[in-house]
């Protein structure tokens, strides 16, 4: 999971999307056959599960983040690292 990197997106002529995940300092590329969530966009948080074959990550699944439930610990860790976190802090949260 990462942020969808901008001008990342790309929509063929089948039901395949691709595009580009970041954590900040690395990214890979994803191709995901379906429709994408409602909140998927560019500079957005997502988590998808699915195998990496030949360095692109095919996706069998992907979430949209609209909250920080969806982004895993250690990437929001990163991202923080990177100066790239654009969501509330769980930790600083009192009723978490």
């Amino acid at each position: 999971g990462g942020l969808v990197e901008p001008g990342s997106i790309v929509r063929g002529q089948s039901d395949t999307v691709r595009f580009r995940v970041t954590d900040g300092p690395a990214s890979v590329e994803v191709a995901y056959r379906g429709i994408l969530p409602d909140l998927f966009s560019e500079n957005e948080g997502m988590v998808g599960t699915g195998r990496l074959v030949n360095g692109v990550f095919e996706a069998s699944e992907i979430l949209a983040k609209h909250d920080e439930t969806y982004m895993p610990r250690e990437v929001m860790e990163a991202l923080k690292e990177q100066g790239e976190w654009r969501g509330p802090d769980p930790a600083a949260d009192p009723q978490t």
